[in-house]
């Protein structure tokens, strides 16, 4: 059930888009490597996952902008998913998130048309995915079944055949469920469409992120959660298969020529003409040829031996910008404008999300590189891949000092993996524990021994924050109010109390009772001085030989975090 008690949307409004995109991004990142790891086409490069949910989080970016730049009033259905499609086409990456940018395009068509109109129903939906799926075909030069399209196609099947022509009784949630059903037997099936999935035991990476998505979509509409039968493979390796799947007629790719040496991406302005006459040109020089969008803004993606030629064509056609390289064969990420001379990397450094100005400087003075988390705007992937290559090290440890961040920091760690920097992520989950694992750094020793020991020293730290209800609302602990003192211990409402001083107390003496020999205080920007000293006090005289140490934690950071080694 919905926190709050919030009533499950049937039919599709801008709110029911804002959980989607949630939601997918939340899929993709549970399933980002298991995707990385059965991407063997078009290319085995391991990315498929990661480039998938770096396009959703693009997407999902993009609404919350749109929800935010309009409060206190909402966005209506148009300007949710039109925001929806066009963060998905400028943040997307690879060949699959490409095509699901295509795939979010053709939806925000149907479903943005009519300015006027709050919500969408079951008939609705199903032509947006009808036109989503027709538009992925489109956009792609050559395709190929047995991949995404495939699946795509599929799920507008089912859609079309449960929404029906205006038929008032199927609402979204019915639609979309049929086309994630409809989805998951398609991807099912991939292996007998592709031979190459087939010699690799594995369904189609693409597909999988897909189905991702959809369920995703399922879960927004009806609040249902869907696990796909997809995650676990067979002790030899083959793919799980329904036993509704039907053996279909079995597509080859030609297998003598080599794979291109690099992918090229780039965003491009140009008008319609100009792009026809790019496609053109692009597909006689390489393949996986994907070039998505309109309006004068496009996405062009293709694999090449020639990437200069490739961004040549770009340059004729219009302005290309973003431009993003990347060789197959050294795993390198290049971007235009970078081939000047490199300094001369440092061989370790750690990059960390920190809350509040004064963490900032006291993670900086430990020589980290610093990320700001801003009070509801998590930084993105982006950020910290931005963050990694301005540390410019060999070798990096990343603290995101936050569990919602997880998922954005793996795909961040795996993205610069691939520029060639070796990267190691110690799930930190708050700020406290990435000062534990600061404490135990030393950058002289073996990079796994330092990383062990800094894990160590993380996961031996409880972490604790007091924070103010905004609402009343049910706890672990009970029914808060709005204005009550929250106390959060690993999480979880642990202490609800109406005096910051007392309710910080009794946190402390909760952890404590488990033992303890270091307490670490990080005090809000307009938190007193007085209540570290009080909490100091109580330490010392409550629980004896147990050291405490505080810190200012400036703007923008916690009412109050606590840390106990």
């Amino acid at each position: 059930m919905p926190l709050g008690g919030e009533q499950v949307p049937q039919n599709l409004d801008a709110v029911a888009v804002r959980a989607w995109c949630g939601l997918a991004l939340d899929a993709l990142g549970g399933a980002r490597e298991e995707i990385d790891a059965i991407n063997v086409y078009p290319v085995a490069d391991g990315d498929t996952g990661t480039n998938l949910y770096l396009t959703v989080e693009s997407a999902s970016r993009a609404v919350e902008a749109v929800f935010t730049g309009l409060e206190p009033a909402r966005p209506s259905l148009a300007e949710a998913v039109r925001a929806m499609a066009h963060g998905a086409l400028i943040g997307a990456r690879g060949n699959s998130g490409t095509i699901l940018s295509q795939l979010l395009r053709g939806m925000a068509q149907v479903l943005g048309a009519d300015r006027d109109t709050d919500h969408a129903d079951g008939p609705a939906l199903a032509l947006a995915l009808r036109r989503a799926a027709e538009s992925a075909y489109q956009a792609v030069a050559r395709p190929v079944e047995g991949t995404v399209l495939t699946v795509a196609a599929a799920a507008a099947d089912a859609a079309c055949d449960a929404g029906g022509d205006g038929d008032s009784g199927s609402d979204c949630g019915m639609v979309a469920r049929a086309a994630y059903d409809s989805a998951c037997r398609a991807l099912d099936a991939t292996p007998e469409q592709l031979a190459v999935l087939g010699r690799a035991g594995v369904v189609d990476a693409g597909g999988r992120g897909l189905v991702a998505v959809l369920g995703a979509l399922v879960g927004a509409l009806s609040g249902e959660t869907l696990r796909s039968p997809y995650l676990k493979t067979g002790a030899s390796g083959g793919h799980a298969r329904a036993e509704h799947a039907q053996p279909v007629e079995c597509q080859d790719v030609p297998a003598a020529a080599p794979a291109p040496a690099f992918e090229v991406i780039y965003l491009l302005e140009a008008d319609d003409t100009a792009v026809a006459r790019l496609r053109t040109r692009l597909d006689g020089l390489g393949d996986s040829l994907v070039v998505v969008g309109g309006d004068g803004l496009w996405n062009v993606h293709v694999h090449v031996d020639d990437a200069g030629a490739a961004v040549e064509a770009g340059v004729e056609a219009g302005r290309p910008h973003r431009i993003r390289i990347t060789h197959f064969g050294a795993g390198d990420a290049h971007t235009a404008g970078a081939a000047q001379p490199p300094r001369e990397r440092a061989q370790r450094a750690i990059v960390a999300v920190v809350p509040g100005e004064g963490l900032a400087g006291l993670y900086a003075d430990a020589g980290a590189t610093t990320v700001p988390a801003r009070p509801g705007e998590p930084p993105a992937s982006g950020e910290l891949v931005e963050a990694v290559r301005r540390a410019h090290a060999r070798e990096v440890v990343l603290l995101p000092n936050d569990a919602e961040l997880r998922h954005t920091a793996a795909a961040a760690a795996e993205q610069a993996r691939t520029e060639g920097v070796r990267v190691a992520l110690i799930p930190t989950r708050s700020a406290v524990q990435g000062i534990a694992a600061l404490a135990v750094h030393e950058p002289d020793r073996r990079f796994d021994e330092d990383v062990v020991a800094m894990t160590s020293a993380a996961g031996a730290t409880r972490y604790a924050e007091l924070a103010v209800a905004e609402r009343q609302s049910w706890t672990m602990a009970g029914i808060c109010q709005a204005g009550d003192v929250l106390g959060l211990i690993d999480g979880d409402v642990a202490v609800i109390g109406d005096d910051t001083t007392r309710t910080a107390r009794s946190v402390l003496d909760r952890m404590l009772a488990a033992g303890g020999e270091m307490v670490t205080l990080v005090l809000g920007e307009n938190v007193p001085d007085s209540l570290g000293d009080d909490l100091e006090k109580h330490v010392r005289e409550v629980h004896l030989a147990v050291d405490t140490v505080i810190y200012r934690g400036g703007r923008q950071s916690a009412l109050l975090l606590i840390g106990v080694e």
